[in-house]
């Protein structure tokens, strides 16, 4: 699971690279599907990208995100952070839309708290906001109007898409609860917020070589220089779990999404997770799911 670069997605898709994907400014396109689909279309691979996107999807597909496998029937508009892999599976031939792609330098100081800090661009968030017929024209519009503005020549026309997507995120933020929005202000809520960033980081695993390495809450209580036991008052009273259940769980959703999305061994996949031993994974794994690594993998 390599990571796609800006570079890689235009290289793909159209063989050529924009003049301005290196400006300082951060990078925006916006795209129909359309002109993606059809019986030329370049196959789309599972991975990580090292930018952001949002879809407005019609027609029914599968997003494969994370570990997860969500089916979408109608209109859907899609967040994807890219931190998280994933990609469309199109199980229709009525598939049609838009799509939008940009650099988180792109937003620099728009957004209280950066990007990573909304709702929807959250780790663990659910990306999928199912929309009726109303809800879909005015997000179309948007799209229609950024599609507008990155053909004009108007000068200002990146400070003017800027407030369409920002329209657009809240417009999507109406529908759910707006407390993620802003950090939290309490010492416990602060240090389950690091917490949860320390273990996101390590977050996904991309090669063979790589090693998942904070693996309890001794280890995550030094680096955060913290009492262990302090450590997990302070993220069992916001979440309800334990430290080792968030770890416990994290692990599990990496080790589903490399069981079903890598063809590597058994005994890699658990190294990579921290397992010195692959029984030591069996054994996690079967605890967590009732069933084997192997069991899930070909299911």
């Amino acid at each position: 699971m390599e990571t796609e670069t800006l570079e890689d997605f235009y290289k793909k898709k159209f063989d050529w690279l924009p003049n301005n994907l290196q400006q300082d400014i951060g990078h925006f396109n916006v795209f129909r599907m359309a002109d993606f689909i059809g019986p030329n279309a370049k196959t789309v691979t599972y991975s990580r990208r090292n930018f952001y996107k949002i879809s407005l999807s019609h027609g029914d597909n599968i997003i494969h995100y994370a570990d997860q496998s969500i089916q979408l029937s109608g209109t859907s508009l899609i967040f994807f952070n890219p931190m998280v892999p994933y990609k469309f599976e199109r199980i229709s031939n009525d598939r049609t839309g838009l799509f939008c792609i940009f650099t988180e330098s792109f937003f620099t100081e728009k957004f209280r708290g950066g990007l990573n800090e909304l709702p929807m661009f959250a780790l663990g968030a659910k990306p999928v906001y199912a929309l009726d017929e109303k809800q879909g024209d005015y997000i179309r519009d948007l799209f229609e109007k950024m599609l507008d503005e990155i053909n004009s020549e108007y000068a200002f026309k990146y400070d003017l898409i800027r407030n369409y997507v920002s329209e657009l995120i809240h417009y999507a933020l109406k529908t759910q609860p707006s407390d993620n929005l802003y950090r939290h202000t309490d010492a416990k809520s602060r240090i389950t917020s690091v917490f949860t960033e320390l273990l996101e980081r390590q977050f996904p695993i991309e090669s063979p070589s790589q090693r998942f390495s904070l693996r309890s809450a001794s280890d995550f209580a030094q680096r955060l220089s913290v009492h262990v036991n302090h450590l997990n008052r302070a993220i069992r009273e916001p979440t309800g779990k334990t430290t080792t259940d968030h770890i416990a769980e994290r692990l599990l959703s990496e080790a589903k999404s490399l069981l079903k999305h890598t063809d590597w061994n058994i005994a890699e996949i658990g190294y990579c997770l921290g397992f010195e031993e692959p029984t030591h994974f069996n054994n996690f794994f079967k605890k967590q799911t009732q069933t084997t690594p192997s069991s899930f993998r070909n299911v």
